[in-house]
Formats: structure tokens, C-alpha cells, sequence
């Protein structure tokens, strides 16, 4: 009975109207299937997308004799063309990944196929493979756009991208792109950065055993990175080259000797960066004025540093924090105590003794070294451009600066005695020296080398006045506030390192100020300059009057607090025919020591202490402390000397770096005068003449009267004009 039903049914004609049928659902079938493929990859990059896209890259740093010293990146990647590589570099992804590159439109259907056949094994899309290198691409460029995640909708999309790369890009274009694209273990992105890390050079001089290991590891960089898996990571490197000699790529004999080479089971360069807080200022910055793009837009980034000054800086610091340490009663903890017990970053409360350095073009402010700390992985403050600290005698400077450009000539004799001040509180306020003996009257000049306190707060309170001082450190480059208090006048405000550099630097160029920076251009990757920074230098004093500070800042040097430092130190100082100034300075307690100094054509300053203001040792002095590594450092770059922690001279290694300058010249306009030391007055036969001296003046403040020993000047002191029954008890 049913066999009946069935011929019949298979014997009767079809009518017309189900032909019809038929060919409608066909058509609509194959139109929904058309309009599926084109909307299924509506939210996938457009073509447009595909032409403009950019990969990530990292933001280079560059010192300024373009080393490459740092990376700022979300990706560390590199990019590197496909003309540049060795042909056996691109042959062995191939060889790998997909034999059929250069033959297939994106889609390799012969991979499809198998890989169809494996999902239909297991019923399951987990396994499924087949990608070309296309189709790779596509996968890593949009991850967030596709989705990574295994299943037939992904792979769909994916194909459609694929054939939108085949039509945007040559072949060579796509291949490039894949393999600067490749994620590998560690964090590296891309073949060169890859190549860099694994082997310690440029993917441009890869043999093929190194290419066909990152080949090899590019289909699984987490198990197979020869760091993590050496004996996978042979194995597979291997196959790839068996699989390049099946493929003409190398002959059997090449392949098995490439065989022999090992992988590298450890990182071949770990990059430190040379100076850390530098680099952290700078992106600081650039972080400011460009954004995430600093991280994402492989800007070059071109910068002040000079790597052989920040080496011999660093050297410099090393060997004077060492010698601070071993002082006899030094009771604090040590550096290398602390690094034994402790491990970490950034960590808080660091007990040991910090420092910081700067050096500076006076005439461009271009910052050449900078040390922002002992050890940047303990702690990420940087001292040169974010503490505040007291500033104790290297103050003084600015005191003087508005003496002289008021008319007080540096002969001006003032009495070094007792002083005794009420305080708002009712206390009394008794300064005093750091040599307790006071030295009666003595000149400007004398007090400024000497350091002596009580003469600069005579000379602030009231013969200029502390708003003429803190308008004149202001005007020379210091920006944190400054209280109008006579202990102003010998260092009681607080004041950022990198801005009293400045201030010295401005008087090293004679008056005219530039700020401190450490960019020279930001470049795009396609070479536009993005910023080129242009400081502008302003005549903030008088080249004449900054010409008198220089010179009594020489003093400093020659005979006073900073000679046993620089000029002296044990025998191997700063020589003589390198013209140098400069002025150390001390705080209460001994908890700040100072040395800030110039020649003509380099400023640098030095500061140690601790981050909690605690006195650093006993007697400790910024001419005893700092001025020995601002005489070492000097010394490292116009000789290529250094000064060992015995006093002996050793060699750098990097050779003088700066030619010795001619001294400043006296310009046209101050007057010479041979004076008498103890009164101020013009030299004559009525005074000793071991006493006299040539000194430097304004117009119209030279003296003009002769010295006279019988018949000495009345030395006017001003604190006691300001309390006229004399100084409270």
C-alpha cells in the first residue's frame, strides 16, 4: 500500500504555481542571506577604518645625542618594515601560519575545509583553526570591536574583515602589519620589540633560527616563550624550521644546522632607564600638553640629557653620599642597611640619606643631569623639582644682589656683632654664626664668603629692606613664597631645588633668566614636529650688578666657605684656570646642606638631607658636604678626572665634556679701586698695604675718601638705630 502512495506521488505532475513556490523561497532565502552577510558586520571596521588605521606604539625618549633611554606605552612596540627584514623573517611566519599566503584572497578554503571537518569531530568550535594570516590580522587590530570570544558569528565578522584587508593592502602590507601586530609574552608587543628582548637586537639582523622561534611563538607566546618553556619552545621552533625546508625556504642542510642554535632562556637586554627622575619630569609634561596620546602615538621625544653628565653626576653623588655615611658618629640608618631589609617600590618612610642634583646650561636652560633621589624603585618623589626645603646660606646671594643694586657698594663695611630680635611672641631671636667668635667690622664682600649671618640680616632688614629681597629672589627665579621675616635673610624660607639652580644660573648669565626645561621637540611618527619649546630669556638684573655678584661669589670660592670644598679638596680640587662661583649653605640643626655653583657656561647645585628634617651629622655643613661633590663633578667634566673618596684622581672614562671657559670679563662700565679691607676706603700710605684689595663698582659708589687708620669711620650699625637704648637684654 505505501510503495502505491509513493509512485503515485513521485509519477504525478508538479503544478506550475509550486515551481513558483519554490523559486520565491530560493530567492528570498538567498536575498536574507545577502542582507544577513551585509548587516552581520555593521559594527566592524569600515574600509575608511582599515586605510587610517594606526597602531598603538610607544612614546620614545631620546637623551641629546638621540639614545634611546626610555618608553612611555600602553604597548612597548616598535614598528618595523618588511624591506628592512631579512627575507628568511617573513618566509618563516609563512611557513608556519599559512603556506598559502600570497595565493588566497583572505580566506584560505582549503584551511576552512579541514578545520570544518575538526569541528564536525568534536562538535565543538573550540578547536576550530584555518585562520589565515589576513584573517589574524583582523582578529588582532579590532579585538574590541570582534570580540575574541569562539564562535561562528566572531569568525563570520572576522572573514568579512579579512576581505576588506585583502582589498585595502597588498599582501607585503598585511604581512607587516601582522607581525607588528603580534602580542607576545612579557608584554612586548611586535616583532622588533620581541626580537630586542629575546636576543639583544634589531629584528633586521634575526637569523632564521631567531626568526623561526618567533614565528614559532607567535601562535601561543605564553607557552611557547623559550622564558617560560624552553623545551616547548625548541620543539617548536624546530618544526617551523622543518617546515620552511618542505617549502623551499632553506635547504634540509640549513635547517638542521640552524637546529643547533639554542633559544634564550633569559632576557637578553633589561633596559634601566639612566635617570629616572628626568624621565619622569618629562612625562609629567608631555602628559599634561598631549594626553594618552603620549602613550599610544609613538611620539619622539627629544630631551636635554646628556647621558655622560648624568653618569658622571650620579658617580659624583655615590661617592659623596658614601663619605657622609662613613662619618664618624653617623648614626642613621645606612642605604645599603635598608636595601638588605627592605624590598619593594615607592615605599614610605625611606630613613636613609637623600640628595639631590641639577645641572643646567646657563645660556639656553636646558637641563644636562638630574638626580632626583638615591634609588627612584624605593621612592618616586623627586626632590629637585617637588621638595621644599630650607635654603639656609645659599639664600644670601639674593641679600646681596639687593645691596648692590641699591648703591651699597661690596667694600661697605658692616659691624659683625651680637644681634637680638623680639618676636611676635615675645621671645627673643639671637642668630648667630657657625664660627661662634665674632669678627667685629668687616666688609660686604668678607661677610659674603665668610658667610656670616649677622651682616646679611643687617643688610636685609634695614639698608634694603626684605621686600627688595624676597622681589629680587623672586625676579632670579624663585617662585615659592617668601615671608618678609628677617631670618629671610639667612635661608628660613623654603625653596624648591630646581628653581634656586635657576636663580644661580641667571647670575652665571650675567642677568638674564631662562627656566629650566628638558624638552628640546616632540616629533610625530611621520616626522611633524609636535612642540618645540622656546624659552624666553628675560633681563632680570642688571648686567653690571650681576657682574658684582659674580665676583663675590668667586670669593666664595677662592677663600671662603666653599675653598676647602672645591679649590682645596685634599689636594685634587677644581683648578684654578676653571672660573667658578658659587655659595654653600647650612640649616638649623645641620638638617639641609647646600652647594649651589656656576662657571660660565655650566650651573649646577647639590643638596643632601633627609625626607624627615633631622640634623644629617654633627657639624655638618653644606661647604664640608656638598661643595666636595659640586668640586668632583666639575672637575669629571672639564677633565675627565674624577676625585676619588681618598682624594686621589682617577679617570672617568668619559673624557672631559666641556671645554674650560674664559673667565667673565669685567664689562665696560664698573670701576676698579684699590680699597683697605677694614674701613672701606681708598688704599693709601696710612694703611697697611697687605690689607688692601682691587674691588669692582658701580658708577658713583666707589669711595673717595683715603683710608685712614687714626682716624678710623664711624661704623653705623642699623639694629641699633631700630632700637636706639640698645640691644634688649
Amino acid at each position: 500500500m505505501l510503495k502505491r502512495i509513493a509512485d503515485s506521488v513521485r509519477n504525478a505532475p508538479v503544478p506550475r504555481w509550486a515551481w513558483f513556490g519554490l523559486l520565491f523561497v530560493c530567492a528570498s532565502g538567498i536575498g536574507w542571506a545577502a542582507g544577513a552577510w551585509r548587516n552581520l558586520c555593521a559594527d566592524c571596521p569600515s574600509i575608511a577604518q582599515i586605510y587610517t588605521y594606526e597602531p598603538r606604539q610607544t612614546s620614545k625618549v631620546y637623551a641629546r645625542d638621540s639614545t634611546l633611554i626610555w618608553e612611555f606605552g600602553d604597548e612597548r612596540r616598535t614598528l618595523v618594515s618588511i624591506e628592512s627584514l631579512p627575507v628568511h623573517v617573513p618566509q618563516a611566519f609563512i611557513a608556519i601560519e599559512d603556506r598559502r599566503f600570497y595565493s588566497h584572497n583572505g580566506l584560505d578554503w582549503r584551511g576552512i575545509a579541514r578545520a570544518g571537518l575538526g569541528v564536525l569531530r568534536t562538535r565543538s568550535l573550540s578547536g576550530a583553526g584555518g585562520s589565515t594570516i589576513t584573517q589574524q590580522l583582523a582578529r588582532n587590530m579590532w579585538t574590541e570591536r570582534l570580540g575574541f570570544e569562539k564562535r561562528l558569528v566572531r569568525k563570520l565578522k572576522e572573514w568579512q574583515v579579512a576581505l576588506q584587508l585583502e582589498e585595502a593592502y597588498t599582501k607585503d602590507q598585511i604581512l607587516e602589519a601582522y607581525m607588528n601586530q603580534i602580542v607576545y609574552a612579557h608584554g612586548w608587543y611586535g616583532l622588533e620589540t620581541a626580537s630586542r628582548n629575546y636576543f639583544g637586537k634589531s629584528a633586521i639582523d634575526m637569523n632564521p633560527a631567531e626568526a623561526a622561534l618567533l614565528a614559532a611563538i607567535a601562535n601561543v607566546p605564553e607557552r611557547y616563550s623559550p622564558l617560560n618553556n624552553p623545551a616547548q619552545a625548541l620543539q617548536r621552533r624546530n618544526l617551523v624550521l622543518t617546515q620552511m625546508a618542505d617549502q623551499g625556504f632553506l635547504t634540509g642542510e640549513e635547517a638542521a644546522r640552524w637546529k643547533g642554535e639554542p633559544v634564550p632562556t633569559e632576557r637578553a637586554n633589561r633596559v634601566e632607564v639612566q635617570a629616572p627622575y628626568f624621565v619622569e619630569w618629562v612625562r609629567g609634561i608631555l602628559a599634561d600638553r598631549f594626553g594618552h596620546k603620549l602613550y599610544s602615538g609613538g611620539l619622539q621625544i627629544f630631551t636635554t640629557v646628556d647621558l655622560d653628565m648624568q653618569a658622571n653626576a650620579r658617580a659624583a653623588m655615590e661617592a659623596g653620599w658614601e663619605r657622609i655615611e662613613a662619618r664618624p658618629g653617623y648614626d642613621h640608618p645606612t642605604y645599603r642597611e635598608f636595601s638588605e631589609e627592605n624590598e619593594g617600590a615607592d615605599l614610605p618612610g625611606i630613613p636613609y640619606l637623600q640628595g639631590m642634583f641639577v645641572a643646567v646650561d646657563p645660556g639656553t636652560g636646558q637641563v644636562l643631569a638630574m638626580i632626583g633621589g638615591r634609588d627612584h624603585i624605593h621612592s618616586k618623589f623627586d626632590r629637585a623639582i617637588q621638595a621644599r626645603r630650607q635654603a639656609g646660606s645659599s639664600f644670601k646671594p639674593f641679600v646681596y644682589a639687593a645691596a648692590l643694586e641699591s648703591g651699597i657698594p661690596a667694600s661697605e663695611v658692616f659691624l659683625d656683632g651680637p644681634v637680638v630680635l623680639p618676636q611676635p611672641d615675645g621671645t627673643l631671636w639671637r642668630p648667630s654664626n657657625y664660627n661662634p667668635e665674632f669678627l667685629g667690622a668687616i666688609t660686604m664682600r668678607e661677610a659674603m664668603a665668610k658667610s656670616i649671618n649677622t651682616v646679611a640680616i643687617k643688610v636685609a632688614a634695614c639698608e634694603v629692606g626684605l621686600e627688595a629681597v624676597a622681589q629680587m629672589a623672586r625676579r632670579l627665579g624663585i617662585r615659592t613664597e617668601i615671608n618678609r621675616f628677617p631670618a629671610t635673610a639667612i635661608g628660613a624660607a623654603d625653596v624648591i631645588p630646581i628653581q634656586m639652580v635657576e636663580a644661580y644660573a641667571t647670575l652665571a648669565n650675567l642677568g638674564s633668566r631662562v627656566r629650566p626645561f628638558p624638552v628640546l621637540e616632540v616629533v610625530s611618527p611621520e616626522g611633524e614636529v609636535l612642540w618645540r619649546p622656546a624659552p624666553e630669556s628675560t633681563e632680570e638684573l642688571d648686567p653690571l650688578v650681576a657682574r658684582l655678584v659674580v665676583s663675590m661669589l668667586e670669593e666664595v670660592v677662592r677663600s671662603g666657605t666653599g675653598y676647602n670644598g672645591i679649590r682645596s679638596a685634599a689636594g685634587a680640587g677644581l683648578p684654578y684656570e676653571v672660573p667658578a662661583a658659587g655659595k654653600s649653605g647650612t640649616t638649623n640643626e645641620h638638617s639641609n646642606v647646600w652647594f649651589l655653583g656656576f662657571t660660565p657656561n655650566l650651573a649646577a647645585g647639590v643638596w643632601f638631607g633627609m625626607d624627615t628634617p633631622v640634623p644629617i651629622a654633627d657639624r655638618a655643613t653644606g661647604g664640608g658636604l656638598a661643595a666636595p661633590v659640586w668640586g668632583d663633578f666639575m672637575r669629571r667634566i672639564y677633565y675627565g678626572e674624577a676625585v676619588g673618596t681618598d682624594g686621589s684622581l682617577g679617570d672617568t672614562g668619559t673624557g672631559p665634556l666641556l671645554q674650560i671657559p674664559e673667565p667673565w670679563p669685567i664689562p665696560d662700565g664698573l670701576a676698579r679701586q684699590r680699597v683697605d679691607r677694614e674701613t672701606g676706603l681708598l688704599a693709601s700710605r696710612w694703611c697697611p698695604p697687605e690689607e688692601a684689595y682691587e674691588e669692582l663698582y658701580l658708577p658713583g659708589t666707589e669711595p673717595t675718601a683715603p683710608c685712614d687708620r687714626q682716624n678710623r669711620p664711624v661704623i653705623q650699625d642699623c639694629l641699633n638705630q631700630m632700637h636706639p637704648t640698645g640691644f634688649p637684654e
